[in-house]
């Protein structure tokens, strides 16, 4: 099967399935990486000699106190560790990629002035199955899935556990296990880890998946139904539906026709009563 690539365009929800639950390999688009890069290094230049939130200031309150240079990149360690404070179950294997993938679609628009082997890094979770260990509980979705995107973040800095072959493990063994080099922090990759909506994003889109599936499960269902009790096709038909004015409504009527195109039980409604003369005074079928 194909890498999926990400980055350079939107990723349609089959490209999301296709990461997600049939675990398909990822690879990030040239010139995505290019465009990380130039606004890494733009970044960097920039906040030179300026005063920039987050890179060479506080934090939240905190904004209005300047760090010193050689504290920069203390400042982002400090600030995922900090909020790695979830409580309750760990994400699932699914959610926990879900929410990686998210995060690394966003970081791959290039607006976030990481270095691109931040990028990688995420890439290697994916494609070698390390899910990080998120837990449920803690994230308000205000100003982002801050404790949420801090679990990510600690796991992709090599600390932490992480969920490795269905068993949690020390995110820095099995990181040295596979090969795989931790985050850097360069100049604000703790900050654009942290603060945005990507747990949430990666939840939505993961509980689509399942609504399709659920959907497509009862409306195969139905159609069975259908099915054991040789109903007549009418209440499906495409004419009906077409004069209701509920989308919803057509698509599933669509889904059971398709469904049952060739059952030899439901029957045809105009075979039975619209084109043959009808003289019983009882109906008995």
């Amino acid at each position: 099967m194909d890498n999926v690539i990400v980055g350079g365009k939107a990723l349609s929800l089959q490209d999301f399935e296709r990461i997600v639950l049939d675990k398909s390999q990822v690879a990030l688009e040239p010139q995505a990486i290019k465009k990380v890069a130039a606004s890494f290094s733009f970044l960097k230049s920039y906040a030179a000699d300026k005063v920039i939130y987050g890179i060479n200031t506080g934090l939240g309150p905190m904004a209005q106190f300047k760090i010193s240079e050689e504290d920069h990149y203390q400042l982002q360690y400090n600030l995922i560790r900090s909020h790695c404070s979830g409580a309750g179950n760990a994400f699932t294997e699914e959610l926990a990629r879900a929410t990686t993938l998210a995060r690394l679609n966003c970081l791959a628009q290039g607006h976030s002035g990481v270095h691109p082997d931040t990028l990688t890094v995420m890439l290697h979770f994916l494609n070698h199955g390390v899910s990080p260990c998120i837990f449920e509980k803690g994230g308000v979705g205000a100003s982002g899935d801050l404790v949420q995107l801090a679990h990510l973040a600690l796991n992709l800095i090599g600390e932490g556990e992480v969920f490795f072959e269905g068993v949690l493990q020390p995110a820095g063994a099995v990181l040295k296990k596979l090969s795989i080099t931790p985050v850097k922090i360069y100049l604000r990759e703790g900050l654009a880890l942290v603060n945005g909506t990507s747990a949430m994003t990666g939840v939505g889109l993961l509980n689509i998946l399942m609504a399709k599936k659920l959907l497509y499960c009862a409306t195969a269902l139905s159609s069975m139904t259908n099915e054991l009790m040789k109903s007549f096709d009418d209440h499906f038909s495409a004419e009906l539906n077409q004069a209701k004015h509920h989308e919803g409504q057509r698509k599933v009527a669509a889904g059971m026709r398709s469904i049952l195109s060739d059952s030899k039980l439901v029957r045809k409604r105009s075979d039975h009563l619209y084109h043959q003369k009808i003289e019983d005074a009882v109906f008995t079928d």
